[in-house]
């Protein structure tokens, strides 16, 4: 007997440009995000950018133009939320510079691993304006004080710097490598199997509490998984 192989997702962000964020191409990629999760079949979601870049950010061009920000921002926030409640790990596959928006989604994401000649975080202090939603998972992955180097510099990481840092999980030298590198990540996060469903998101929610009370909630959950049968 054979174990059947193992099946993952992919969700790509396809906007304009350097695949540039507007309410249009977030409605897709949540859309995509609760469709690959709700998934039987798969057991993983490789999240990753068209062509040769991974996401520029925010189409601030169609906001300058006069497009209404905040739908662009809700829209933002609904997915950097949402990420971490999928019963399925998320990989981001940095095939190209994860800048601003960008970096944001790879750091709500569980994995990620990125070419080596790829950017990655906040760059918008560079340009006169403070990435006030955007680095707000960068904080939550890197602490307050890692990713003030980035955020208020405005210089993203290098790939090279983000390993160190601990944006990313793995450094590749070509496309093919990438993608080795994410399903290594995510064959080895399916050996959870259904206990991922739940696993997965208390991690999210369990880093929110203090350690005493995330004690209590860990204890609150087991006595109600036993009790449950």
């Amino acid at each position: 007997m054979t174990n059947a192989p193992i099946s993952f997702s992919t969700v790509i962000i396809d906007g304009p440009g350097r695949n540039l964020l507007n309410p249009q191409v977030m409605a897709k990629l949540e859309t995509d995000l609760r469709e690959a999760g709700a998934d039987a079949s798969t057991r993983g979601i490789i999240l990753t950018g068209a062509g040769d870049v991974f996401c520029g950010g925010l189409d601030v061009p169609a906001i300058k133009a006069g497009a209404d920000p905040i739908p662009f921002y809700s829209a933002l926030i609904s997915i950097l939320k949402l990420i971490p409640t999928l019963p399925k790990p998320v990989v981001s596959v940095v095939n190209g510079d994860a800048v601003a928006s960008g970096g944001a989604l790879v750091a709500v994401s569980d994995y990620a691993v990125t070419l080596a000649d790829a950017n990655l975080g906040s760059y918008e202090v560079s340009v006169g304006v403070w990435p006030i939603v955007a680095q707000v998972p960068l904080i939550k992955r890197l602490g307050a004080r890692v990713a003030i180097q980035n955020i208020a510099s405005g210089e993203p990481f290098t790939a090279q710097e983000a390993l160190h840092a601990g944006l990313v999980n793995a450094v590749a030298g070509t496309t093919s490598e990438l993608q080795t590198l994410a399903t290594t990540w995510l064959t080895r996060a399916s050996r959870a199997g259904a206990t991922m469903t739940t696993g997965r998101p208390s991690v999210y929610e369990l880093e929110q509490l203090s350690l005493n009370d995330g004690l209590d909630e860990a204890f609150k959950r087991l006595s109600q998984a036993y009790a449950n049968g």
